[in-house]
């Protein structure tokens, strides 16, 4: 179990308020609006490059001439979402942005976001009083039910939807009233726990490290945007500032090759679908949790990646380190132990206290 820290801030607040916040891949100026606050509150001047992410770079402490790694912190802003790909009377046509799937979200009203304005509609799939072939709920029975099948109902006809502005491209995200989240026991739940969760770790670890005076290697943070359709925020950053090693806050998800419980210890990528994490930083965080008396969960994770081990599939970075946190349910409504932001960030902490040497 990890020690709540003496902090003036609870992650859990901010993870309250961080998925209230629609960040669409692409879109994600909300989210990074917000947190920009966060990090000036902390005494640090973020600034934004030309694709999105946000950055704050701490230069290297206590180490004079003696050489270092250059190192990228990233927890990524952005949520799985839809996207309009064709208008209809007062039907909407849409696809995944992302990882999103059809049965992990069901019916239910979300959001269109106009240039205008947000555009309020409903998910839909149909009636399933029917025997017809061409139903939806007659596919169901049969088939698996994929995007094609999904559509988003809004009243309008086809000339409203035009003069509202609605047009292929635009994102469709949750609505307010479905981005909540359920707490219960030790645990909360709710949608996009990947990533607002990590972007509180991200900022747990910002606060430690403005009011501390460790020795440390030079290090930027970057909420990223983008990583949920192959992490385009990072590389696009990891091209224009080097780094030596991406660390990626994310979820540890529970899965048939790591059914570990949903507990506080922190999650180690070993390797996942993109790249696999060097040897001596397995050492590394090894050593970390023996000091720290953590129990990670050692992760291999055959679908999916982060921010880091995207990059290093394109030898954009030497070394990809992934930690996450134990969940149950991906890219859904996600359960997340309510002491798990702490661990990460102690892990986190003492693994960037490491690279000094």
């Amino acid at each position: 179990m990890c020690e709540t820290q003496n902090t003036e801030t609870d992650p859990i607040a901010w993870i309250r308020h961080l998925i209230t916040l629609p960040g669409p891949p692409g879109e994600e100026k909300a989210v990074r609006d917000w947190l920009a606050t966060q990090v000036r509150s902390l005494g640090y001047h973020p600034e934004v490059d030309a694709k999105g992410n946000l950055l704050v770079t701490l230069p290297a402490r206590g180490r004079g001439e003696q050489p270092h790694p250059r190192v990228l912190v990233t927890a990524h802003m952005d949520e799985i979402a839809m996207m309009v790909v064709k208008r209809e009377a007062e039907k909407l046509r849409v696809d995944a942005v992302g990882g999103a799937h059809t049965w992990k979200w069901g019916e239910g009203p979300v959001v269109i976001l106009t240039n205008a304005g947000p555009l309020p509609g409903v998910l839909s799939y149909g009636c399933v009083h029917t025997r017809d072939a061409s139903s939806v709920a007659e596919h169901a029975r049969q088939f698996v039910l994929n995007w094609e099948r999904a559509y988003v109902f809004t009243g309008k006809s086809a000339e409203e939807l035009e003069a509202a502005g609605v047009r292929p491209g635009l994102r469709v995200v949750l609505a307010p009233e479905r981005r909540t989240l359920t707490e219960f026991g030790a645990f909360i739940a709710g949608h996009f726990l990947d990533d607002r969760a990590d972007l509180a770790v991200w900022l747990l670890a910002l606060q430690a490290l403005q009011e501390g005076a460790q020795d440390l290697p030079e290090i930027t943070f970057a909420a990223t945007c983008s990583e949920e359709v192959g992490g385009e925020g990072a590389r696009y950053l990891l091209r224009a500032r080097p780094a030596d090693i991406c660390i990626a806050l994310e979820i540890g998800p529970r899965t048939p090759e790591a059914d570990f419980p949903v507990d506080p210890q922190p999650t180690i990528w070993v390797r996942d679908e993109y790249a696999a994490m060097e040897s001596v930083d397995g050492m590394l965080l090894e050593a970390c949790c023996g000091e720290l008396g953590l129990k990670p969960h050692w992760q291999y994770l055959s679908r999916g990646g982060s921010d880091a081990s995207c990059a290093a599939a394109l030898g954009l970075v030497a070394r990809p380190v992934t930690l996450g946190m134990p969940v149950e349910n991906s890219h859904g409504y996600e359960i997340l132990h309510r002491d798990a932001p702490h661990c990460l960030a102690r892990l986190l902490l003492a693994y960037l206290r490491r690279l000094r040497g």
